[in-house]
């Protein structure tokens, strides 16, 4: 009997040692071992954008699910402070590693086939930058390792979105302020000159775009002297795309009554409390947060191996506005030339083909345009 007992006892601590067995192949082991690392770019988790917004999510989505969070923060821009970090990270336990932002593609390379077994999540690094990171950039043959995973956006489909907004709200004399021409702010600015542009169309609306970079992701005195030159000169409303850049058109907005365009996430709160009360018109926003949600819990569930060794674009997923991965911000100032309804219309139509946005990033400005005019200014810096 007792021989008989052993035996049984050997055989399910054999069957739970099989269950338990592949990575992250069961669900509960998964969600009993996962402990999730975000790491800052370089900047800190209050910078009103990508660090924060990810940190949020992260931090809401632990707290949630019980799940062992921490944030690391590198000692300088550069890519070496960036791979200190995860090898921190993973040094500490972290078997999951959140990363926000294009700065972090070397990093990526130089870290991610060191550690099969921690899951790499990026946001918003592109195929690009990863195979230019690993040298392979002319012709992409770098296979992506299993345990890597990257979203990138349509940015062009909530610039168009902002842009169209803009227009159909009464604004006529508008502005595109990028941070640096990089592919993802280059097709925000895109997507905003054809979404002017179709307004402008179906009102008659005689619309002027200044379109300029400032070649940095932050404002400073040159690029608000810049702003107040175009406030100064009528603009109404200034796309402010890129970081903290967005202070320079702030500033320049307040001296005259103007209205800005946040970019990322909702930016309502930070522009108007530093500004004044009602600049920000809309904010064309990238779904950070619901991107981190999807994937920490695919993670939890045992299921990264369906989405690991891609980089997948996202963009509408539905006609409803707030389901989709690119959309403007819920505090946009909607009004009788741009309401809700309107809002949900100009969705289902993207959703379902009736309009096209163009991402082609090897164009210019003016070549999004048929009836608007931009004057392109270059950069600023």
């Amino acid at each position: 009997m007792k021989r008989f007992l052993a035996l049984m006892l050997v055989l399910v601590l054999s069957a739970m040692t099989l269950a338990g067995c592949g990575g992250n192949g069961g669900s509960n082991d998964a969600a009993a071992d996962m402990k999730v690392a975000m790491v800052t770019d370089y900047g800190d988790i209050t910078d009103q954008s990508f660090n924060q917004t990810t940190y949020e999510a992260c931090k809401a989505w632990a707290d949630a699910n019980s799940v062992e969070f921490n944030y690391f923060k590198p000692a300088s821009n550069s890519d070496e402070d960036r791979v200190s970090m995860i090898e921190k990270a993973v040094d500490e336990g972290y078997t999951v590693i959140v990363m926000p932002g294009y700065a972090f593609a070397p990093a990526i390379v130089k870290t991610v086939e060191e550690y099969p077994d921690v899951d790499f999540i990026a946001l918003d690094v592109s195929e690009y930058d990863l195979q230019d990171a690993h040298g392979t950039a002319a012709d992409f043959s770098w296979e992506y390792p299993a345990n890597l995973y990257s979203a990138v956006y349509q940015e062009e489909l909530c610039g168009y979105m902002a842009g169209y907004a803009a227009v159909k709200l009464g604004y006529t004399k508008l502005g595109f302020l990028g941070g640096m021409a990089v592919p993802a702010v280059v097709r925000y600015g895109y997507g905003f000159v054809q979404g002017a542009d179709k307004a402008a169309a179906e009102t008659g609306a005689t619309v002027e775009i200044k379109y300029a970079y400032g070649n940095q992701f932050y404002g400073d005195a040159d690029i608000t002297a810049a702003m107040d030159t175009w406030y100064a000169g009528g603009t109404e409303v200034v796309f402010a795309c890129g970081g903290g850049i967005f202070t320079s058109a702030g500033e320049a907005a307040a001296k005259v009554g103007g209205k800005v365009i946040g970019v990322d996430v909702d930016q309502a709160a930070t522009i108007d409390g530093l500004y004044g009360e009602g600049m920000t018109v809309t904010s064309a926003m990238k779904g950070l947060a619901a991107t981190v949600n999807t994937m920490l819990t695919v993670v939890k569930d045992g299921k990264f191996s369906e989405y690991g060794g891609k980089v997948e674009t996202l963009g509408l997923v539905s006609e409803t506005p707030e389901e989709n991965y690119v959309q403007l911000a819920g505090s946009t100032q909607f009004g009788a030339g741009f309401s809700e309804d309107d809002y949900k219309a100009l969705v289902k139509d993207m959703f379902n083909g009736t309009i096209t946005v163009n991402n082609d990033t090897a164009i210019t400005a003016a070549d999004n345009a048929t009836v608007v005019t931009v004057i392109d200014q270059g950069n600023i810096k």
